[in-house]
């Protein structure tokens, strides 16, 4: 399925029903009045968070919706029948935009949550509202009111504990494959990932977290140079980055400026996002000599003068993931 985090809709609640004018006529019954019943309010329309959704991809092509418009009013006092309300299932972690005024009308973060986002017309009055001692015959009615129009716009941002930063081929998609049952895909050339991927660490009963991998950064990426920029965005409610090194990367390039790239497009895109708890995760550590892997990573963490977290992994071989988690773990269940 294709992975879509923006969509624009247009929504359009039902009008209310026009009331009805109407008199009672009966055989033996002189001056039986009027008996125009009510109109039937417009159905509302919300939005409601489902947690089997991962995606907007069902707003891609269907972009109009209208809810079902409310009955007139009819004799003999009947009342119209009501509109039904239309239910839109979005994702949870969904916002909802109204595209006229940029104002944010909810954040739907909770499974089964409802926001109204257009509401119904009110239903018109028939005559029988109308009469009174002085008004015996009234022709008066009202119209059912229009129902609200809006154009929506419908931003994803997922829900995860722990996210993945890194240059692309940092391992980041091995990383999340190896700890979680995610199955994104992993190849040696950059930009293997286009779309982010979700993944549950479990660590024994109750003690799981969700972790998410987006595509990977390249400097520049706040100006729009590469794929990551416009996923950031999913990382911003993560509690935690975990920021993937390549310790040897292949063409040669110096560890500590992807290092520093990364933390500039964070900064660039997001203060919220860069003063984030991150830790640095040293990945491709079978890449070099046993003996050189501590005073390689030793190096680079006095060039960075990096004072955080850090951790030796090699994603591949699956050496020091687990300890990875279970400190991860930690640091999301303080004690009590």
């Amino acid at each position: 399925m294709k992975f879509i985090d923006e969509a624009r809709i247009h929504i359009k609640a039902g009008k209310g029903g026009d009331g009805c004018l109407s008199f009672r006529r009966e055989k033996f019954i002189p001056l039986g009045g009027p008996n125009g019943g009510d109109g039937g309010d417009g159905g509302s329309i919300y939005l409601e968070a489902d947690p089997g959704l991962n995606t907007l991809v069902d707003y891609r092509y269907q972009k109009h919706f209208q809810a079902q418009n409310g009955q007139g009013g009819m004799g003999s006092d009947c009342t119209g029948k009501g509109g039904d309300d239309l239910i839109l299932k979005v994702p949870v972690g969904t916002l909802v935009y109204n595209i006229d005024t940029d104002e944010l009308l909810g954040d739907l973060t909770h499974a089964g949550e409802r926001l109204l986002v257009a509401q119904g017309g009110f239903h018109g009055l028939g005559n029988t509202r109308f009469k009174s001692s002085t008004n015996r015959a009234p022709r008066q009615t009202t119209k059912g009111s229009l129902g609200e129009e809006r154009e929506l716009r419908l931003e994803l941002k997922l829900l995860a504990d722990v996210g993945l930063l890194g240059l692309p081929n940092a391992g980041k998609s091995t990383l999340i494959s190896v700890v979680s049952a995610a199955r994104p895909k992993i190849a040696d050339y950059p930009f293997t990932t286009l779309h982010p991927n979700l993944g549950v660490v479990s660590l024994g009963e109750f003690k799981s977290f969700v972790i998410a991998d987006v595509p990977g950064l390249i400097e520049g990426a706040a100006e729009g140079a590469g794929l990551g920029i416009q996923f950031l965005k999913h990382l911003e409610r993560t509690r935690l980055l975990l920021h993937l090194v390549d310790v040897a990367p292949v063409d040669g390039s110096d560890p500590v400026e992807a290092v520093q790239k990364i933390a500039a497009e964070l900064a660039k895109h997001s203060e919220t996002l860069a003063e984030k708890p991150r830790w640095l995760v040293f990945n491709k550590i079978d890449q070099l000599p046993e003996e050189e892997v501590e005073s390689t990573c030793a190096n680079l963490i006095q060039r960075l003068e990096w004072s955080g977290p850090v951790f030796y992994i090699s994603a591949l071989l699956h050496e020091g993931t687990e300890n990875l988690c279970y400190h991860v773990m930690d640091f999301l269940t303080p004690p009590l």
